[in-house]
């Protein structure tokens, strides 16, 4: 098996040293974390779990933050200027994207009806 030697501070020392045997495992599941942050899943997830109409789903939209964001990283990546962990990071955000416009289609022939 490879060997990794890392530099860490004194006070994280112990904690390393008594979860030594543990190591591979927690590392290999803060890998496995999701690159955006909790409250971003947390406030779709809440809508979805709020029961929206179909003319909520149809108008539900990125916060703010989750806008300014988006448009930071489009803009690193139209320069090339992305690394890889905001690639990750804007994959992520297309994937969630995905994901509402497949959850918005679901509900366009409801809308429709309603409209007409």
């Amino acid at each position: 098996m490879p060997r990794i030697t890392i530099e860490v501070p004194d006070e994280l020392l112990g904690q390393l040293k008594q979860m030594a045997d543990r190591l591979p495992e927690l590392l290999a599941q803060f890998l496995q974390q999701p690159t955006l942050p909790v409250h971003i899943y947390r406030y779709i997830l809440n809508f979805i779990a709020s029961g929206p109409t179909p003319e909520e789903i149809a108008a539900f939209k990125p916060t703010p933050e989750m806008q300014e964001r988006l448009q930071t990283l489009l803009s690193r990546s139209k320069m090339g200027q992305l690394t890889t962990a905001e690639q990750q990071e804007l994959d992520e955000y297309a994937q969630i994207e995905h994901l509402i416009i497949m959850l918005k289609s679901g509900n366009l022939n409801y809308l429709n009806r309603v409209n007409e």
